[in-house]
């Protein structure tokens, strides 16, 4: 296979970094960006379909070269000033070009872990929110992280940064509402359990068998709409002079405690 080689600002160059901002372009391409060493050996483990590695002309390394001859992506040799420009703020040595997975709640029972929760963001305006749940969500056993309703993109660059790469271990899926989701957890016979800082204790709440997890956005919490479909809401104990935890960490103290009882 032969490389492909930029050194002038063209066309493709521009597709590629629009990637990097333009959440339109992104889905309209159904491509992002994966920048660095973990994040693209984790999409390519997990099968994720990488379709161009770029790296800048003269840079090197045992990791990049292995990765480089032995994929069937396009090959893409970039100027390093034109590199730099898509390698993010630690200058990876490599970007994949990765496609994006569709987004319907079908494949949430093709996961590879289909045992653990299902995790529901609800409106989240954070993209490295996102991202940190993702990781969470990973090393505490989750099957998959589902983003709803208007909120941050999940293959936003800080999203995936922010992953460290365990974004690729999820099923990921992007729906409008609750609705679809409410729907395939009835007829596959899951609970749903929202985060509120006014709900049942986490101590007594029924965290075992099928699960969906709900956390909500930022600053609003859960929709009305997911509210209403929860089995239970529960809550987490707090002292000291903090008035709530961030998202991101709430929906971690409840996956922990959700994999805890599952011994």
């Amino acid at each position: 296979m032969n490389d492909l080689r930029i050194t002038r600002e063209n066309a493709r160059f521009q597709q590629w970094e629009a990637l990097l901002t333009n959440r339109s372009k992104r889905h309209r391409n159904r491509e992002f960006l994966v920048q660095g060493v973990r994040p693209i050996t984790r999409a390519i483990e997990e099968g994720w379909t990488v379709r161009a590695l770029l790296r800048a002309d003269g840079v090197t390394s045992s990791w990049s070269d292995a990765l480089w001859f032995t994929t069937h992506a396009e090959r893409v040799v970039l100027s390093p000033d034109l590199h730099a420009r898509l390698s993010g703020k630690d200058g990876a040595e490599l970007v994949a070009v990765v496609e994006l997975p569709d987004d319907g709640v079908a494949r949430l029972a093709d996961s590879a872990r289909p045992h653990g929760p299902v995790v529901v963001f609800d409106r989240p305006t954070s993209p490295g929110n996102i991202g940190t749940l993702a990781r969470s969500a990973d090393a505490f056993g989750a099957s998959a992280l589902v983003v709803t309703g208007h909120a941050a993109d999940p293959y936003d660059p800080q999203a995936v940064r922010a992953s460290t790469g365990s974004l690729f271990a999820l099923t990921v899926l992007r729906v409008p509402g609750h609705g679809p989701v409410v729907e395939w957890a009835h007829a596959n016979g899951y609970r749903i359990v929202g985060t509120d800082e006014h709900g049942t204790g986490l101590s007594d709440a029924t965290l075992d068998g099928r699960l969906v997890i709900v956390v909500g956005n930022e600053t609003h919490g859960i929709s009305s709409g997911w509210r209403a479909a929860c089995d239970e809401v529960v809550s987490i104990s707090m002292v000291g002079t903090a008035s709530s935890l961030n998202a991101a960490v709430a929906g971690s103290i409840v996956l922990h405690e959700a994999l805890r009882r599952r011994g």
